[in-house]
């Protein structure tokens, strides 16, 4: 097997784990907000399961599966995440949805829908993403807290959202013209893989290490 191969089956096995860390771990969050993390993880596990084995048995369009449901799944969570959860901004949440999800107006009218993922989409959605992860790192060195990053469950996530997203949004939005290019192009895909295994490993460490935090740093309110 080569390496891609190598990676592309040990994600789906990080990602189970990472979502039998958060069935274990539901039942201490089931009265907390953090109950919804555990129920994403599972659901994108179960997407990823049904995106590698469902075509031995149907026919659907993948692409598709991925553009329209899964990836919206997952910027859209986080946009929870962060906005109105960490950051204790509901209604920028909801506009920041709003802004990403108006953005498949103009791709459905002048761009290729069948390419592999909506580079445009992708990169509106990394970086409204980018930005809650700036603001996050600022709560985050402006906290009281600092010194506890290791207990603090953002912390993780965050740096997880960091090497993924932000890392690959560069390989999604360019992807035409780096597929030009084989050996950057493996290097890239590669490390999109790697970065994918990294962040799965760091949300189940996030719900292991991470405790409870709600509290937002005087300084990072007045400065929103």
């Amino acid at each position: 097997m080569t390496i891609p191969q190598i990676l592309y089956e040990t994600i789906l096995w990080v990602e189970g784990f990472t979502a039998i860390t958060a069935i274990i771990y539901f039942n201490r969050e089931k009265h907390h907000y953090w109950k919804y993390f555990c129920l994403y993880l599972v659901l994108i596990f179960l997407c990823e399961v049904f995106g590698k084995y469902s075509p031995r048995f149907i026919e659907y369009d993948s692409s598709k599966f991925y553009n329209y449901f899964v990836i919206p799944l997952e910027f859209i969570f986080f946009y929870w995440l962060y906005a109105a959860k960490s950051f204790g901004k509901p209604k920028l949440f909801y506009i920041l949805s709003l802004t990403y999800l108006l953005s498949f107006i103009p791709n459905e009218l002048f761009f290729n829908t069948r390419k592999e993922i909506f580079s445009l989409n992708y990169t509106l959605g990394c970086l409204i993403l980018m930005g809650l992860v700036i603001m996050e790192y600022y709560k985050q060195v402006n906290s009281s807290e600092i010194l506890n990053f290791s207990r603090n469950r953002m912390f993780y996530i965050n740096l997880g959202v960091t090497l993924f997203y932000i890392g690959t949004m560069p390989f999604w939005t360019f992807f035409i013209q780096i597929k030009q290019y084989k050996e950057i192009r493996d290097i890239y895909y590669s490390y999109f893989q790697m970065s994918l295994i990294v962040m799965y490993i760091l949300f189940s460490v996030s719900l292991i290490w991470g405790k409870h935090k709600d509290k937002y740093p005087e300084s990072f309110l007045r400065s929103s």
